[in-house]
């Protein structure tokens, strides 16, 4: 069979198109001698973000000249407002109107107005003739996020306290400085919004005079948003900050102090280097994993990547070796150079979790990429810790440890936005423990405490000698008219006053013992109500205390269902009870038979419901007649209905399940 013409014809002008592309003569290249070659990559270099910028010689900077500080404050006191204005003023970042949270990159920042990770910026700046490498860590400023601050805090010698001149000291703002103070780093205070037409810095400087005892003058007043007084700040800065005490004749100790994962070029690691250098072709050993790697870049953040030749001690910057896996970069980890092992740096406590929630996939079939999506996510996020988990109802899944209920709120929408993971996440519930009596539930679990993550391992009242529940010491700041409504807002969450101090004639610092369950949900949003949103919360970890808790079931029927049992406070559970109890009506379809739903304690119900059943008219067609002849059908219908609830199944479906468990934002 003999081709078409029409693909005769275009094979013939496909063949001299080749020849002629093939053929020996030049093609003509129209090139002024004084522009030099022409733009764009070299041949088989990818397009990264580093690439094609110069790089910079860090050895210009010694040890002497380096200045590592946070700014730590409490939320919306505006931190990085003045992280803008220092970037600016040093020529890192050009002066336009649209610097605006430069260093906050993450979208749920940008949505919310809140820092949720630590980001670093080296800035280069000229003071009395010599030149300053500063290294910024813009840090958050809600209690949540207090490991974040903790870790960037390991990296520095100073930080910047920012207080708002218009609120004053707030509860974030005492923890932070503590948390500066407790790791000797130089302590700078700044008085920011002096620009507001009700900011009172004279007020301010007295409250830090009387609780931090820093003198008045120390104070530097400022305007972070229109750039008054801010060039002080980085003269303070050089002034008052000591330098790094390293030197670069040690060998090589780095740091690993934050990670973030690219799906091109693996984890990117950001280092602080407490001795030695490091460059590229070096070959390093982490002493968590003891894998060896060979270093492909290395760098410093301005705040984007900016390759250098070298890092050198008291430096701080990005490293990129070739780490694959994203269980390779642990947080608080020691790098050191092949053969010149070091003793590894102390590194960082570990987060302790003080909610867990389960996380399950919507759709089953999207187990491993939730998978994926949260082992990158915990790279970037350390205080996340995990534990496989199941339910009957909502399949394989995890429960989640998180510090507090921001936290898992900002995982969450993370997933959803930069892994594009829908999740179901179930309502929060907090650690407790319990001390066994009985010899064999010691025997099973090989110690006498346990500790109680999922109300399913609740141990019997008989075989156990105490309940323990988690317990916070909470601080609250507040103006004093509130104090009476505050005071009784605690004590319906069973909290126990420690301490009340006034800060001055205005503000009232109050310190209470709370049960963590207490707080964990609500009670934040309580406290802004009744105060009018002036008063700030925080608190820390105060160990655990003996508890009435019990464990409290959900049935339908007469039948437990193990999904929505729960552990809570003898004194809260018939609250409790009937709550779960109104929701359940409401999520749970009518069948043809009645449903009862209660809530029991052991043997006792303690709250119930009941779900009417569908019913056909059957007294319809009785239009006169006898009374009896209405009450027979009617009697007999009830028979019908009572005879189908005891053969009857209650099958409660996966979205009911999902809408009891989820979180209750609409109490």
């Amino acid at each position: 069979m003999s081709p078409a013409p029409g693909a005769m014809a275009l094979a013939g002008r496909t063949a001299m198109r080749w020849v002629r592309l093939r053929g020996p003569w030049p093609a003509p290249v129209l090139r002024c001698p004084l522009l030099g070659p022409p733009p764009g990559p070299a041949a088989g270099e990818r397009l990264y973000s580093s690439r094609g910028k110069e790089k910079i010689d860090m050895a210009m900077y010694p040890v002497e000249s380096i200045r590592n500080f946070s700014i730590i404050a409490h939320v919306d006191h505006g931190k990085s407002t003045l992280a803008d204005r220092l970037l600016e003023i040093t020529g890192t970042i050009a002066k336009t109107d649209r610097n605006k949270q430069v260093l906050d990159k993450l979208q749920v920042e940008r949505e919310r107005g809140i820092t949720v990770k630590a980001q670093s910026a080296s800035l280069f700046y000229s003071h009395e003739g010599v030149n300053y490498l500063l290294n910024l860590i813009d840090t958050p400023g809600h209690v949540d996020f207090s490991y974040e601050v903790s870790r960037s805090l390991s990296a520095c010698q100073g930080v910047i306290l920012v207080v708002d001149a218009n609120e004053g000291i707030q509860a974030q703002t005492v923890a932070n400085f503590y948390l500066a103070f407790e790791a000797q780093l130089a302590i700078i205070p700044v008085i920011n919004k002096i620009d507001l037409k009700n900011a009172d810095p004279e007020r301010v400087e007295k409250q830090i005079e009387k609780l931090f005892d820093i003198p008045v003058d120390e104070c530097v007043r400022i305007s972070a948003k229109q750039g008054t007084n801010v060039e002080k700040v980085l003269q303070k800065v050089i002034e008052k900050i000591p330098p790094p005490h390293c030197n670069t004749a040690d060998p090589l100790k780095a740091l690993v102090f934050d990670s973030t994962f690219d799906h091109y070029r693996g984890v990117v690691a950001n280092i602080a280097l407490f001795g030695g250098d490091i460059e590229k072709g070096h070959k390093i050993v982490s002493a968590h994993t003891k894998k060896r790697y060979e270093v492909h870049e290395v760098g410093i953040l301005t705040p984007n990547e900016q390759p250098t030749h070298k890092l050198y001690a008291g430096q701080v910057g990005y490293l990129i070796a070739g780490m694959k896996e994203v269980t390779e970069a642990q947080i608080g980890d020691t790098l050191f150079l092949y053969k010149q092992p070091v003793e590894p740096l102390p590194g960082f406590k570990s987060a302790k979790p003080m909610v867990f929630a389960g996380m399950y996939p919507v759709d089953q079939t999207e187990y491993n990429n939730l998978k994926s999506a949260l082992e990158r996510l915990m790279l970037n996020d350390s205080s996340v810790t995990v534990h496989r988990d199941s339910s009957l109802a909502l399949g394989a899944g995890w429960r989640l440890g998180f510090l507090g209920l921001l936290h898992m709120e900002v995982f969450n929408q993370r997933l959803e936005q930069e892994y594009n993971m829908s999740v179901i996440l179930t309502a929060p519930t907090v650690p407790y423990k319990a001390i066994l009596s009985s010899a064999k539930l010691i025997k099973e679990y090989g110690k006498e405490e346990i500790t109680i993550i999922n109300p399913a391992q609740f141990p019997d009242k008989l075989s156990v000698s105490e309940y323990l529940e988690p317990t916070v010491l909470g601080t609250i700041v507040t103006p004093h008219e509130y104090i009476g409504k505050i005071i009784t807002l605690c004590q319906d969450c069973r909290a126990i006053q420690k301490d009340m101090l006034y800060i001055d004639e205005h503000r009232v610092m109050l310190k209470y013992l709370f049960p963590l369950n207490e707080i964990v949900v609500d009670f934040y949003d309580a406290l802004k109500s009744l105060s009018s949103g002036y008063a700030s919360f925080d608190y820390e970890d105060a160990g655990y205390q003996a508890a009435n808790l019990t464990k409290m079931d959900i049935l339908l029927n007469g039948n437990p269902v193990e999904e929505l049992a729960m552990i809570v406070h003898s004194d809260k559970a018939y609250a409790a009870g009937k709550f779960l109890c109104e929701r359940l009506k409401d999520a749970i379809p009518r069948q043809l038979f009645e449903i009862a739903i209660q809530a029991a304690i052991g043997k006792k119900i303690i709250a119930r419901e009941t779900l009417k059943a569908y019913r056909k008219n059957v007294v319809a067609k009785c239009y006169g007649g006898d009374i009896s002849r209405r009450m027979k059908l009617l009697k007999r219908q009830a028979e019908g209905k009572k005879l189908m609830r005891k053969i009857g199944n209650v099958e409660v479906p996966r979205d009911a399940f999902i809408r009891v468990l989820r979180r209750q934002t609409d109490k």
